[in-house]
């Protein structure tokens, strides 16, 4: 049920002021206690499938009815798989060593002040997103491992499918040792909820926006709350003078075709001039065989005819579809002027056997993950052994890459003396 507009400042109030008991509840309750309650969310996943998809059903009848394309419905299904995969992911944080209390250093003063670093969660978080339902139970979990709160806001396509994994993860946190509103869900589609929420610095700690260019800009724009974001996907991969041709053809389409509507898929391919005429043309003709549509520079036109023009805003935009911008550049360091002028600062791959080159290319290009012969579709926190992710963060204060629990901790420091005092 929604609540008018009138309402807003209330409603907010009463899930802000819920969180942080909430939260402050969950400096308390053990590693076990959370492990036990998140084993009692994933069983009630699986036990409620049927519900789960005849609520997406409605998203998915409503998107289709609305034109979206194909690319954002996929994201929006709950499918065997994604249900399948929201489970095994709440048991991976299971699994995971739970950050809080864990001392990261001690040391005694001259003085004699014992001083302990430790971690701590950072507190109530706001996660706002697009689409993705499955994105309810990723951030919904790994807060809870992490003894945060958080208020979920998901897109209007997802509201059935959100609202009904809300009641799911409620029922399932009632009889346990944590506090249910430790993860609430917005009950409204209205943007003005959104600008509510963001005014609430001291009621909220951290904000966290998942989705389009639009939507982290509003965020941005409009928080008086800390936020960690990244803007963009604009990334690349670089096939060397010096490379495996068919790695770089297997590594190049992946990363393009695999989840072409996700942040880490590649939208520019960069080729060496020197190894183009035996790359090019089977990397852009295994392509197009899965549809993807080549805007190449005027080089690229002359080689691969089916390619059309790519323009100076080809460049530096973010297609999430079957298109890419493809480039030859004359040099390694070419390739690298190139990423760091135009990219976003997200995920970038070079495609090579030389560890020189390999080594500049990790070291000069300035994103929060690089990778050497390996896809840019890699850069999720479950490949990188973290469990689910928060998000990826392109910043550079606080946390960069994927956030899982450690990036959703902070840290204080643990004084003991014997009567010291500041002269």
């Amino acid at each position: 049920m929604s609540e008018t507009r009138t309402d807003y400042s209330a409603y907010v109030t009463r899930l802000t002021r819920s969180a942080r008991r909430a939260a402050l509840a969950m400096l308390s309750v053990s590693a076990d206690r959370k492990n036990q309650a998140l084993e009692a969310v994933a069983r009630a996943l699986e036990a409620s499938r049927d519900f789960l998809q005849s609520e997406n059903r409605k998203d998915l009848d409503a998107a289709r009815a609305a034109g979206l394309a194909g690319s954002m419905i996929d994201r929006l299904t709950l499918s065997d798989k994604t249900i399948d995969a929201m489970v095994s992911g709440v048991r991976d944080i299971v699994a995971l060593t739970d950050p809080v209390g864990k001392l990261e250093r001690e040391w005694t003063t001259d003085g004699g002040l014992h001083i302990q670093k430790v971690r701590q969660p950072i507190g109530v978080i706001v996660v706002i997103y697009e689409s993705r339902p499955n994105v309810t139970v990723d951030a919904g979990t790994l807060c809870l491992k992490s003894s945060n709160a958080v208020i979920l806001r998901g897109g209007k396509e997802a509201f059935h499918s959100n609202q009904a994994l809300a009641k799911v993860l409620h029922d399932a946190l009632t009889p346990t040792a944590v506090d249910p509103d430790v993860i609430q869900v917005v009950n409204t589609i209205d943007r003005a909820v959104v600008g509510e929420l963001l005014k609430r610095n001291g009621e909220v700690d951290l904000v966290v926006p998942r989705g389009g260019y639009g939507l982290v800009r509003r965020v941005v724009t409009e928080s008086l709350i800390p936020v960690i974001k990244h803007y963009e996907g604009i990334c690349h991969v670089y096939i060397d003078d010096e490379c495996d041709a068919a790695l770089a053809e297997k590594v190049t389409v992946n990363a393009k075709v695999q989840r072409p509507a996700i942040c880490n898929a590649v939208e520019t391919l960069l080729v060496h001039k020197s190894i183009a005429d035996k790359v090019l043309e089977p990397v852009l003709a295994a392509l197009k065989t899965h549809g993807v549509e080549i805007r190449g520079d005027e080089e690229v036109c002359r080689r691969f005819p089916a390619a059309s023009p790519a323009s100076e805003e080809d460049w530096s935009t973010e297609y999430l579809d079957l298109i890419l911008s493809v480039k030859i550049v004359d040099s390694l360091d070419g390739a690298i002027e190139h990423i760091n002028h135009y990219g976003s600062k997200h995920s970038d791959a070079i495609i090579t056997t030389n560890e020189d080159h390999a080594r500049r290319f990790c070291e000069e290009v300035d994103s929060a993950a690089v990778f050497v012969n390996c896809s840019t579709r890699l850069h999720d926190g479950g490949v990188f052994g973290m469990g689910a992710e928060i998000g990826i963060s392109t910043d550079k204060l606080h946390a960069r890459g994927p956030m899982g629990l450690e990036e959703l901790t902070s840290y204080k420091y643990v004084v003991r003396g014997t009567g010291q005092i500041r002269e």
